[in-house]
């Protein structure tokens, strides 16, 4: 109780608490639903439960980082990463970078996310069309081919327009 009372003041100092707590997960679990930041600093078995990982991105979508890189490859958490944090799509696996479902959502949290979004989707035109309505900048990230179009360029002129008004 008194390290959690401490973490509530500020997460860091879990850094210095001990690595048997840091594996206790309903210690970590309580922890990351303070601040879903305190994911780093769990054991490496903990950064590998779903229910701890999916509370800590929860709280906090980019606690993504912190997962283990099997975590990263579990659709249902990196969905929700990116609902919460849109950027969050940089650390999850390849294949879901290829994932229309999640790029959607990282795409609809943060248009700009399309920068981490794989080759074949910066050129699916319902991809693009949902990140330049949610940021005209987006369109940067778009395939040529995309940024030709005129409903895209259109959508994102828009968006410009209807930010700097």
């Amino acid at each position: 109780e008194v390290v959690l009372e401490a973490v509530k003041q500020d997460c860091f100092l879990l850094k210095y608490a001990s690595e048997n707590l840091m594996k206790d997960k309903e210690f970590v679990l309580e922890a990351v639903n303070l601040y879903g930041y305190a994911l780093q600093f769990a054991a490496a078995e903990i950064k590998n439960d779903k229910e701890v990982v999916m509370t800590a991105v929860g709280c906090a979508g980019y606690a993504l980082r912190f997962a283990s890189e099997n975590i990263k490859k579990d659709k249902e958490v990196v969905l929700k990463a990116v609902k919460e944090n849109g950027y969050t799509l940089r650390f999850a696996s390849e294949n879901l970078t290829k994932d229309k479902d999640v790029v959607l959502e990282a795409v609809k949290e943060s248009g700009c996310a399309l920068i981490y979004v794989s080759e074949s989707l910066k050129n699916d035109k319902e991809v693009v069309l949902e990140a330049v309505r949610r940021n005209g900048e987006a369109i940067k990230y778009a395939s040529e081919e995309l940024k030709k179009d005129k409903e895209v360029i259109s959508a994102a002129v828009k968006r410009k327009e209807k930010k700097n008004s």
